[in-house]
């Protein structure tokens, strides 16, 4: 696993950040303990997508860079966002973009 490749991804998880603020779908305050702890895919039931990527994958993927653990070998969170996103007001092309860059970076490594 390259080190570059995980500068990348880091890069491209301040850029997913830097979208959702853009975007106005950055919160301040976290969820209830109660709703981060769902079981669901996604925390569906629980969190809506933008909460789960500011509270939940950024965070994780974070920690996966940050403690040099292993990445995934595969990711196709795109269409996952495209569908989610679809509902959020505002222009989210440049967003959906980095949620394809990073399953790319992820896909290309895994093979």
């Amino acid at each position: 696993m390259s080190d570059r490749l995980r500068e990348d991804i880091a890069v491209t998880l301040v850029h997913l950040e830097r979208e959702l603020r853009r975007l106005d779908a950055w919160e301040t305050q976290l969820p209830e303990p109660s709703r981060l702890a769902s079981e669901v895919p996604f925390c569906h039931d629980t969190l809506e997508f933008t909460q789960w990527v500011q509270w939940v994958f950024i965070p994780r993927f974070r920690a996966v860079l940050e403690g040099d653990h292993p990445l995934p070998t595969a990711s196709a969170i795109a269409p996952i966002a495209e569908d989610a996103l679809a509902r959020l007001a505002g222009d989210t092309d440049a967003l959906l973009q980095h949620f394809r860059e990073l399953d790319a970076m992820i896909s290309r490594q895994g093979k």
